[in-house]
């Protein structure tokens, strides 16, 4: 299974960096719980529920506050059940023209191919800068 969940996030990140969305979403368990840093002045802070919530309060915030943001998965990591992924976010922030590039490491974990849990460790400082 470990092989199997290793492929599912790296087509994740392949899915989301050309913007298709409905792909990762459907990856996402129905009772997802996505998990991003709950820092003031990050607009997509905090955990979120289900599918509809990370597409609506994640992924809508990052179209809204960035040009050209993609997810560079650089190394994923077997963990049985859970996927580690590290790589960099990189963008450039519209309200500052800030380049963003912020090193991340990704807790994926899977249940029966299915993304049931999400947490995203981050550079948040760097986040909050290119943000303004």
């Amino acid at each position: 299974m470990s092989e199997e969940n290793l492929n599912i996030a790296r087509q994740g990140y392949e899915a989301f960096n050309r913007g298709d969305i409905d792909a990762v979403l459907s990856i996402m368990d129905p009772n997802i719980e996505w998990q991003e840093p709950d820092v003031e002045g990050l607009p997509y802070r905090g955990t979120h529920h289900g599918p509809e919530a990370v597409a609506n309060n994640v992924f809508g915030s990052v179209e809204e506050h960035w040009d050209g943001f993609h997810v560079e998965a650089e190394e994923f990591l077997d963990a049985g059940d859970r996927v580690i992924v590290l790589g960099r976010f990189q963008g450039t922030g519209k309200a500052t023209g800030r380049a963003l590039d912020a090193p991340y490491a990704h807790v994926w974990t899977l249940r029966d191919g299915r993304l049931v849990h999400f947490r995203n460790y981050t550079d948040t400082a760097n986040l909050l800068q290119a943000l303004g």
